[in-house]
């Protein structure tokens, strides 16, 4: 009953850390949705790892949904967007354990990484298909997925650095 707690609390931060990130990294952005430093990023992957992929994912889609209201308004192409952001980390885990055959393992940096630079490489192909097919504008140039991986990646690296030090100092649970 605890981790339903924790969903809208998980959700009110990625959330929060998306504004955060904005203001205080704004100078890295590339285009309004593409930035070379995301730290959200780890956000995502943060939720299915720690609340699983039901929650996690759920998790993140009521995250994105809040930033809807605040960013472009609700809209068809925002819920396209959240459906995008909870794709990417959900492919990672699934490639992961089909390929290693067990669950990523939290104080492991060499699992966290790799989990993490798939994760960035799904979460910008799949944003990239949909927006070239629905909305070209949100295209700054054709290298803007490549852009978009390597803030992904740098935000999410972060994250990754800092889980995996909380996780080997501190007993995480999965849920």
């Amino acid at each position: 009953m605890f981790e339903f707690f924790l969903i809208p609390l998980f959700a009110l931060l990625f959330a929060l850390l998306h504004v955060v990130s904005d203001k205080l990294l704004g100078f890295a952005e590339i285009s309004p949705h593409v930035s070379l430093i995301y730290l959200p990023a780890f956000c995502r992957l943060l939720h299915v790892l720690l609340l699983g992929k039901f929650r996690g994912t759920l998790a993140t889609a009521l995250g994105g949904m809040l930033l809807m209201q605040s960013v472009d308004g609700i809209n068809l192409f925002g819920f396209m967007n959240v459906a995008c952001s909870v794709s990417g980390p959900l492919i990672a885990l699934w490639l992961f354990e089909r390929i290693h055959g067990r669950p990523v393992r939290l104080t492991s940096l060499k699992d966290l990484c790799l989990v993490t630079v798939v994760y960035c490489a799904a979460n910008a192909g799949v944003h990239h298909m949909v927006w070239t097919i629905f909305d070209p504008r949100q295209l700054a140039s054709p290298q803007t997925v490549v852009w978009m991986m390597l803030g992904d990646l740098n935000g999410a690296l972060i994250g990754a650095y800092a889980l995996k030090w909380t996780a080997s100092r501190f007993p995480l649970q999965r849920r």
